[in-house]
């Protein structure tokens, strides 16, 4: 079976990338280095952040955060003040602690040591998301999900098309570290989209395993995105033709493909 994601601990250049679970479903991403300093990604709640810190033995230098919503930014006031850390987020959102705002372009260190990560301009989930990438690592918040992508709140269906496909051009090697343990309710989507595909599958396979021994299904390979992943295939024939069936007109711009199967995902 063709590996579609993987360990949820990868090394680079000694530093650790792990997870810490909040909420139902939520993923704290820590990049962590051999020196036990770290930096997360979207903290919604800081007491697992805390033990976790505790725990290792860890200081936290800084904060990544992709958007604004709760669930990705309710633990970074009281981490900020229990750390004193810096905090990277979005300039065009409301961000608590946010004493380094971040523009689309922009390229950051958050700590001594750690990789220069790229700013990526992501808007439609949120019009002010952003995602954090140094290769081969891709922080992409709500945006790009496993087999899925967010809901579009704010944006438009244009601006959502062209952000996934600004993330789709990265190396098909890219690990997508998403927020949201979602993978396997949106395989269920994907097989109905595209019934005929068999990498969905035996991704649908191989994630019911992983889940059924408590595995994390993220980090995944952006190239299995490219196979199994709906909202990155609206230009295919297969989902332009389930759109139109399920709109009942002609459809031929990928936004508007888009647009139907989001609002399909919506209800489904």
């Amino acid at each position: 079976m063709t590996t579609t994601s993987l360990k949820t601990s990868t090394l680079k250049n000694n530093l650790r990338v792990s997870h810490i679970k909040a909420f139902n479903d939520n993923y704290i991403w820590v990049i962590q280095s051999s020196d036990n300093r770290c930096v997360v990604v979207c903290p919604g709640a800081s007491e697992p952040v805390l033990q976790w810190l505790q725990a290792n033995n860890c200081t936290l230098e800084a904060i990544l955060v992709t958007h604004y919503h709760y669930d990705h930014t309710d633990g970074i006031e009281a981490l900020v003040a229990a750390t004193q850390c810096n905090v990277f987020g979005p300039a065009a959102e409301v961000i608590p602690c946010n004493n380094n705002p971040v523009e689309p372009g922009d390229i950051i260190i958050p700590a001594p040591d750690f990789p220069s990560f790229h700013v990526i301009g992501c808007p439609g989930h949120t019009l002010g998301h952003v995602a954090f990438y140094a290769q081969p690592w891709l922080f992409s918040g709500d945006t790009l999900f496993a087999s899925g992508c967010g809901r579009m709140f704010e944006g438009t269906p244009a601006q959502f098309v062209q952000s996934l496909e600004t993330l789709s051009r990265l190396p098909s090697d890219t690990q997508v570290y998403c927020a949201h343990e979602y993978t396997a309710a949106n395989l269920q989507f994907a097989a109905a989209v595209e019934p005929n595909n068999p990498h969905i599958q035996e991704r649908i396979q191989q994630v019911a395993a992983m889940r059924a021994k408590g595995i994390a299904t993220v980090p995944t390979l952006l190239s299995s995105e490219h196979k199994t992943n709906p909202f990155l295939r609206t230009d295919t024939f297969d989902v332009r033709q389930a759109a139109q069936k399920r709109s009942g007109s002609k459809i031929t711009r990928k936004e508007d493909v888009f647009a139907v199967i989001r609002e399909w995902k919506d209800n489904f």
